[in-house]
């Protein structure tokens, strides 16, 4: 284990102290042995009161240790399991034991995260009947058992993958009699445990969705109880959307948990499966107006449904009309200068497009995913924007030239900054994805560079920062997307704007940013000006301390003509007049240590700024 800490207490323009810090950087999971012997402690632990806290808290500290590092987990993970899945199977004799394995189990499972950690499960046909009959013995609202519920659901979603026919554990072990004499099939008491778990108001709610999810997708399932189970959900929604003013946070809950559920069966299913239910989900979803709900998590599930429900109604391929920069050598970049293009890419023929016929409930789709990139969460604009660049991906290239034109629109002076930054990190979508062709750079890359110094007039917004920082998002994609003499016309604009958004912005982050969009065009471009020159003094650790940028740094890269004349009109059109105090006095200061560099012109400029002063006190 490694431990180093920097830290740097000049003031940044905010008048917060800078600092970076080296955490804990581990290796392995160097208390496996403790962890398994507070494991083996279990069965003395069962009946004495309260002493198992302690082991429990202590499990608790050792795996808080790696949730930035998870994966040191992995080749410990199924040693882990083995200890413990032997009283969750006993879970129906000892329940008291089978609670407190559960809670070291769903420790792991918030580390590792739950995705990674549910593949780790036993999959043997024996255990399918035993961990259902365990869950439904279970009383959904014991508050203090929720963590058995959440375990045994994701268990069960690894054992309802076994690849045989549920009808043969009918006839083996039939389920218990109902009070019409009747025995429920293996199937109706997957779905019927499934659906009391999806409505309940805790984390159980979540691997229900799984379990759903992963069984109404099997083949035999599918055919059977798909149509009557996906009716159900829809029947629930309209119940949890009251026409009245009561939609409780219950409610709210319940219609997230289902619409998530819905998403994941579309997103999981074969297309030829889903297809025929999409438009029937769609219609009877649209006028429920979930995107208007003030609950942040049901706005980004909604945008997620309608997200896949697009990708159903179009056949999964990529598109032939993409933009493929094709192979390309680091090294021939970095070889080459400012006026060399690497010419090691190599560009494949475009092929024939071969498409189905959009359906009309595509543009519906979409509709609702423009709006979401206007959304006032971060969270649910970052959702709407990779559902249009996925969506975009599998259009005719007609098509998606009208969608990269409908977000083009966004870019107005009349628009919120939310809106701005759904935008722009749709276009880095675009980008990332080959589907903004060079033919639409001219008409985007003007905004990126005012985006690079978007600020809310009258106000420092928390917004207009993210509207930066996703500007050198876009800005780095455009560098992993694009060959050098696709982008080798707008070089210049895009270099300086990023040399002045990582001198001058006022938000550590968005120069960090910047230096890192920077750095990756001059490796991957290799055609900035003076590129290898400027990126060892606008990298990572030089963009911590803005005091030294602007009195300092910016005095070095001012030096190259290329940034001279940018770098002291904005600090003059936009430093000298920013809304922060601090801000204007060290653009003031810069301004002075610049005069050497521009003697001529800063005479000029002082001219301007005075008359603009005598104008001002008048």
């Amino acid at each position: 284990m490694e431990d180093m800490a920097l830290e740097m207490d000049q003031a940044d323009g905010d008048g917060e102290p800078d600092r970076i810090t080296w955490g804990n950087v581990l290796y392995s999971f160097v208390e496996s042995e403790e962890a398994k012997a507070l494991i083996a402690s279990l069965p003395d632990l069962g009946n004495a009161g309260l002493a198992w806290e302690r082991p429990l808290e202590r499990f608790t500290v050792i795996m808080s240790n790696y949730q930035d590092q998870p994966h040191l987990l992995d080749p410990h993970l199924d040693s882990l399991l083995e200890l413990l899945l032997p009283f969750v199977r006993d879970g129906d004799k000892e329940p008291r034991l089978c609670n407190l394995a559960c809670r070291f189990l769903h420790i792991i499972s918030k580390v590792r995260g739950p995705k990674a950690f549910v593949r780790r499960f036993p999959h043997e046909v024996g255990d399918v009947v035993p961990v259902l009959e365990l869950l439904e013995q279970q009383n959904p609202a014991d508050l203090e058992s929720w963590q058995v519920h959440y375990i045994l659901l994701l268990w069960l979603c690894m054992l309802v993958l076994v690849p045989f026919d549920l009808a043969r554990f009918d006839a083996a072990r039939p389920g218990p009699e109902t009070p019409d004499g009747a025995h429920p099939t293996l199937m109706d008491r997957i779905l019927n445990v499934a659906k009391l778990y999806v409505l309940q108001l805790d984390v159980s709610s979540y691997a229900a969705s799984i379990l759903i999810s992963r069984f109404v997708t099997r083949p035999d399932v599918q055919k059977l109880r798909s149509p009557q189970f996906l009716d159900w959900i829809i029947e629930q929604l309209h119940h949890e959307m009251p026409s009245n003013s009561e939609f409780t946070i219950k409610h709210q809950f319940h219609a997230k948990n289902l619409l998530y559920t819905l998403a994941l069966i579309f997103k999981h299913g074969k297309r030829e499966d889903v297809l025929p239910y999409a438009s029937t989900v769609l219609h009877r979803l649209k006028d429920l107006h979930f995107e208007a709900s003030l609950n942040i998590a049901l706005r980004k599930t909604h945008s997620k449904l309608f997200q896949w429900l697009g990708l159903s109604f179009l056949k999964p391929h990529l598109a032939p009309w993409r933009y493929q920069r094709g192979s390309r050598c680091l090294l021939d970049n970095l070889r080459s200068t400012s006026k060399e293009l690497v010419v090691g890419a190599t560009y494949p023929e475009p092929q024939e497009e071969d498409y189905e016929e959009v359906p009309e409930d595509v543009e519906e789709v979409i509709e609702r995913l423009l709006l979401g990139l206007k959304d006032k969460d971060t969270d649910v604009r970052w959702s709407a924007a990779k559902g249009i660049g996925r969506v975009t991906g599998r259009l005719p290239k007609q098509l998606a030239d009208e969608v990269v034109e409908s977000v083009l629109e966004y870019f107005s002076a009349g628009e919120s900054s939310t809106t701005w930054h759904g935008v722009l990190i749709a276009f880095a979508e675009f980008a990332r994805r080959g589907l903004l062709l060079p033919s639409r750079l001219p008409d985007v890359v003007p905004h990126l560079c005012k985006a690079l110094l978007y600020e809310e007039q009258f106000r420092m917004s928390r917004v207009s920062n993210q509207v930066r920082d996703a500007t050198c998002y876009v800005c780095w994609a455009f560098a992993r997307a694009y060959d050098p003499k696709d982008l080798q016309p707008f070089v210049n604009e895009i270099a300086r704007g990023l040399v002045i958004a990582a001198l001058f912005d006022r938000q550590l982050n968005c120069r960090r940013a910047a230096s890192a969009a920077f750095q990756e065009n001059v490796g991957r471009q290799g055609t900035f000006p003076h590129g290898i020159d400027l990126v060892t003094s606008l990298d990572y650790f030089a963009a911590a301390t803005i005091t030294n940028n602007y009195l300092n740094i910016s005095v070095y890269v001012a030096g190259f003509p290329e940034y001279t004349f940018p770098i002291i009109d904005h600090l003059v059109e936009k430093k000298m007049i920013h809304l922060d105090s601090a801000i204007c006095r060290l653009a003031s200061k810069a301004l002075h240590n610049l005069t050497p560099k521009a003697p001529t012109y800063m005479a000029d400029v002082s001219k301007f700024v005075h008359q603009v002063g005598r104008s001002l006190s008048l």
